[in-house]
């Protein structure tokens, strides 16, 4: 019972706090993951491919492992330590308030504030999007991090406790700043971005199936079967094909990534994205959110039964 308190006392206090806004620890992490970056990545013709990838995993290592000692040690102080590091870490606030803003933006239809706060919460160009792409990039960026941000933060809660949780935001930090196929991260980020595929693997498809069990569609889980691994990431493609069904719309396709043109697989199908459907979206995370706690409390019940 004393996970499940946890759990609702962090989703509580993100709720209430939000993201701090002077300091995240995770930012600051990324700015020594930064520093270390530029120390150890040197891309060039006399640098081998295996060079790079294992300094990429040398980096991870450096960065990840003293952290998971300090917290490991630092769990014997109790539950309240626990939901000091799973409040840090899940992103339900920050997400819920960035994608409102793109949407108080185009709802008072001004274009480029909705372009600028999009572009807080995507990596792809929006400079010159119009509302449907600003619609699209702002579901797609709430579905996924309803995994990433908050859901698979949970999963890795239960099974591993406040180590896992560190663990597994560090290095989907990592995946987000090095998982590039581009000529500097290719094979240094290699190890992140793998790693980040790893851990996400299991919680992307509970969260998959999270989405259709509320929203009740079969077409959620058509759209998972039949477009989820057709999607350049093996996790996002699931949790947006998924979404996408779930909320009866189409993502995906075209999108400008460093000023090139990407042809993106459709997820989803019918209607194109619009300005309610980011609230709807939203809605389907909190509803995700109420069925695992659900689901924990009857995994209690069973286990305290027998």
């Amino acid at each position: 019972m004393t996970v499940f308190f946890v759990i609702v006392s962090a989703l509580i206090l993100d709720r209430l706090i939000g993201e701090p806004r002077s300091f995240h620890p995770l930012v600051g992490f990324g700015n020594i993951a930064t520093k270390l970056e530029k120390l150890l990545n040197s891309p060039n013709k006399n640098t081998s491919n295996i060079k790079q990838q294992m300094l990429g995993m040398l980096a991870l290592l450096m960065l990840v492992l003293p952290l998971l000692i300090i917290t490991f040690y630092l769990s014997a102080f109790g539950w309240y330590f626990d939901v000091i590091i799973l409040t840090l870490a899940i992103g339900w606030q920050s997400l819920r308030e960035h994608a409102l803003a793109v949407q108080s933006a185009l709802l008072n239809i001004d274009i480029q504030l909705a372009r600028e706060k999009a572009r807080l919460m995507v990596s792809r160009d929006v400079q010159d999007a119009d509302e449907e792409h600003i619609c699209k990039a702002t579901i797609e960026s709430v579905l996924e991090n309803g995994s990433d941000a908050i859901l698979a933060t949970l999963f890795w809660f239960l099974l591993a406790g406040a180590p896992g949780v560190i663990v597994y935001r560090l290095v989907n930090t990592l995946d987000a700043m090095w998982g590039y196929k581009n000529v500097r991260f290719k094979y240094f980020g290699w190890a992140a971005a793998r790693t980040d595929d790893v851990m996400n693997f299991i919680p992307a498809r509970l969260t998959a199936l999270s989405y259709f069990l509320v929203s009740r569609k079969t077409l959620a889980m058509h759209c998972w079967r039949t477009q989820g691994s057709g999607w350049k990431s093996p996790n996002a493609g699931p949790v947006m094909a998924s979404g996408a069904g779930s909320l009866g719309i189409e993502l995906g396709g075209c999108a400008i990534y460093d000023g090139i043109e990407q042809k993106r697989p459709i997820l989803g199908s019918g209607n194109l994205a619009k300005v309610e459907h980011i609230n709807e979206a939203l809605k389907l995370i909190s509803g995700s959110v109420i069925l695992w706690l659900a689901m924990i409390l009857v995994a209690y019940f069973i286990y305290a039964t027998f």
